[in-house]
């Protein structure tokens, strides 16, 4: 019987020192904090101005299991329209050491890219980001930047197609552009051949400076131009507001490469969505924080488009919307 009670106690004293050789292990473990990730999104305009493309990118994010203030932590920068302004905003981004910089559009990604050749860079869009020399090509972009690109010259054709919808006997457009923007050879080619098909002729007309805009407006009018498409370009789209009140004055059905020209009171705008840019933005976040390099991360293209028009301005101008052609619409402004 006492040599059963000491087997016994044996038996509990082995236990016990198990339980106190794995308890500091398993404790550590349960203990052991979740990391927090943190990222910097850095835009040239303000929230208010971007709010669906920033909820997008948050949506993008829960999607991958990622809670603010859990297991993420971004840090907001927003310009508030004042350009010069970016780069202390980035300088700040790198001094945090985040661990990712989103950038919310193309100079916004230059301005990153000057204040870090080591933090990856995700781009949500960039026009050409090949051309522009941000990477070294779509398939391996080879340094600290990758993301999404909007480069899809066949957009052109499709919305000259649209100009040709609203106004059937449409001969000539004037085509706004910005000659030094990467991609420009690329995507008039691409407008030669749509417009060739549509029995349309254009006129292009470089805008370089907001002093430049007068001047193409006055010379669309005089060769008798019966619409004009907007190229994208950062000197048009800062020029948005001035841009829409002389096509409006100068009553000249325009499509634009951006709905904020048509949230400005501008005619339509057939686009890559931005808000679903925004959105995928957040894989390229997920997979980097996961230990995936920038320069291996293919660039990706606009998968989603939205065509928006705007009822008001189409009235200003004295223009009726086909049916056929406002049925397709993705949103009306009414």
């Amino acid at each position: 019987m006492r040599n059963g009670r000491k087997l016994l106690k044996k038996k509990i004293i082995a236990l016990a020192l198990g339980a106190l050789l794995f308890a500091p292990s398993s404790f550590a473990q349960a203990q052991q904090p979740t990391k927090i990730s943190r990222v910097g999104y850095l835009a040239t305009n303000s929230l208010s101005a971007i709010s669906a493309r920033v909820e997008a990118f948050r949506h993008g994010l829960r999607e991958l299991g990622y809670v603010e203030g859990k297991n993420i932590v971004i840090e907001w920068r927003f310009a508030e329209e004042k350009p010069d302004r970016l780069p202390a905003l980035a300088a700040e981004l790198v001094r945090l050491k985040v661990d990712i910089i989103v950038t919310a559009g193309p100079a916004v990604t230059r301005v990153a890219k000057e204040a870090t050749v080591t933090i990856p860079i995700v781009m949500t869009f960039d026009n050409d980001p090949v051309g522009s020399g941000l990477v070294a090509s779509l398939a391996q972009p080879g340094g600290n930047i990758t993301g999404l690109s909007t480069l899809a010259p066949e957009l052109s054709g499709k919305q000259l197609e649209l100009l040709k919808e609203i106004v059937p006997k449409l001969s000539r457009v004037a085509v706004f552009g910005t000659s030094t923007v990467p991609g420009y050879a690329q995507v008039s080619r691409e407008m030669e051949l749509a417009a060739g098909a549509l029995g349309v002729k254009l006129q292009y007309l470089d805008v370089l400076g907001p002093k430049d805009i007068e001047t193409a407006f006055r010379a669309a009018s005089k060769g008798r131009a019966g619409a004009v498409l907007v190229l994208a370009s950062a000197v048009l789209f800062s020029e948005r507001t001035q841009i829409v009140d002389l096509a409006v004055k100068n009553r000249l059905p325009t499509i634009y490469f951006r709905s904020d020209f048509v949230e400005a009171g501008g005619l339509m705008s057939y686009s890559a969505s931005f808000s679903d840019l925004d959105r995928r933005a957040a894989t390229y976040v997920d997979k980097i924080l996961k230990g995936r390099k920038p320069a291996d991360l293919p660039v990706e293209q606009p998968t989603k488009f939205e065509f928006i028009i705007n009822l008001k301005a189409a009235k200003q101008i004295g223009l009726t919307i086909p049916p056929n052609v406002l049925a397709r619409a993705d949103r009306v402004i009414r």
